[in-house]
């Protein structure tokens, strides 16, 4: 961030430091003398401002970003809690620790509370319903400790663990885009991180934002080539969101890419048998949830039966077939033959999208990831209004919506992506009687 050379010109915000408002040969100077210098004066001003801008530490920036960010979203969420109506989580016009809790904020609050039924709760049909077994412990467990050890209802120690991790991701995130792109267009990015239609979900009592942190880590120690590092991270974002399966993908095409290109990048044996070791330690951990349900339970198919709990409303009970769930969504949200139709097409424009030169300027690592991520929700996901909320992991992507320079460009963007907020907080946090939408 810091310019290696920062001329005198632009050390004081009024030019070089021998020189004032006022020629010091001229006492008296003509109207146009002052004309000229009356021009130049924002020029000297913007230049002063870009000076001191290079000259800030990058973590300075990013923290700036963070915070007005995150006060530009509480500002929108406390509109929409003070419209909110009673529901089944909180009175009329609750505060904001009340209002970040509703939805799955219900079940890690009980999760924190209580931990994990041994009986897997029944349906009156006989099909398993849904429980707290559909979310996994790294953030109510975490939640839990800070509460106890600092005396905080659930509630605000949700939003701070939330918020900390939030800022968390941010600073990863600069450094790992910095590693593929020029650093404005990486601060750029962590300004649409910061400003998202789905950034509010970065403070309220949701997983993704200790989901995000580990996230952004092992993408900086897999572009760093730190491997064993990696398994520490991988343990703890497998157990916080599902994720481990599709990192293990990912490091599995990292691997095969690199045994691709050796001739002209050389890949050691040393680094072959660690990235090999990680994607199948990230693999083992994709499955270390439904292995833990299985031993508390006795079912072997109690986690998946429990997420698959949450789609019955759509298409009934059934077990987990792959890449069956969005050939599913399509048929029952859009008329056959037209939702298949336009899932294919959805897939194709991904797939043509990925190399386009705005999203291969992210380099082959991330776009691995990306497209890892993507291949896993085909799989096991239904598509209803939660898929925005879980499609926030290839944030990476927004490095390539940043690669444009023009003022106008950012300035429309991250207007809009304000107003997307808006639009999500309306449509899937806040509570309009019954609602089936949620975030």
């Amino acid at each position: 961030m810091t310019d290696p050379v920062v001329s005198a010109q632009t050390r004081t915000p009024y030019g070089p430091a021998d020189s004032g408002l006022v020629d010091s040969g001229t006492a008296d100077s003509g109207p146009a003398d002052a004309d000229s210098a009356n021009e130049g004066y924002p020029r000297r001003v913007i230049d002063a401002l870009k000076s001191r801008y290079h000259r800030t530490p990058w973590w300075v920036t990013v923290l700036v970003i963070f915070v007005v960010s995150r006060l530009v979203t509480t500002g929108i969420m406390l509109a929409f809690a003070a419209a909110q109506a009673q529901n089944a989580w909180t009175l009329a016009s609750p505060d904001y620790f009340s209002f970040a809790t509703i939805w799955d904020g219900h079940w890690y609050y009980i999760i924190s509370a209580v931990g994990y039924p041994s009986t897997l709760p029944l349906t009156a049909e006989g099909n398993v319903g849904e429980s707290a077994w559909a979310f996994m412990p790294g953030y109510p467990g975490l939640v839990a400790v800070l509460s106890w050890l600092l005396g905080m209802p659930f509630s605000v120690a949700a939003v701070v663990v939330s918020v900390g991790f939030a800022l968390g991701t941010a600073l990863m995130f600069y450094r790992v885009l910095a590693l593929v792109l020029p650093s404005g267009t990486a601060m750029f990015s962590v300004v649409l991180f910061c400003v998202a239609p789905l950034s509010p979900i970065l403070q309220v009592a949701y997983a993704e934002s200790m989901n995000l942190f580990f996230l952004t880590c092992a993408l900086y120690l897999l572009l760093k080539r730190r491997y064993w590092l990696l398994l520490p991270v991988i343990a703890v974002m497998s157990l916080t969101r599902p994720s481990g399966l599709a990192f293990a993908l990912a490091l599995g095409l990292h691997v095969l890419y690199r045994l691709a290109i050796r001739k002209r990048e050389a890949f050691p044996v040393r680094e072959f048998v660690a990235s090999s070791t990680a994607a199948l330690f990230s693999a083992l951990m994709g499955f270390a949830w439904l292995l833990i349900a299985w031993a508390v339970t006795g079912s072997l198919t109690a986690y998946t039966d429990t997420e698959l709990a949450w789609r019955s409303a759509y298409v009934g009970y059934g077990h987990l077939i792959p890449f069956a769930g969005w050939v599913q969504g399509a048929n029952w949200w859009i008329p056959s033959p037209w939702g298949p139709i336009l899932l294919v097409l959805a897939v194709a424009l991904f797939a043509v999208a990925m190399f386009t030169p705005w999203v291969r300027r992210l380099g082959v690592d991330l776009r691995l990831w990306v497209a890892s991520y993507v291949l896993y929700l085909l799989a096991v996901f239904f598509p209803q209004s939660s898929v925005f909320r879980l499609l926030v992991p290839v944030f990476p992507l927004l490095g390539a919506v940043a690669v444009p320079k023009s003022p106008v460009y950012r300035t429309v963007v991250v207007l809009l992506f304000i107003a997307g907020q808006v639009g999500w907080i309306y449509i899937a946090w806040w509570v309009d009687g019954y609602d089936w939408t949620p975030p």
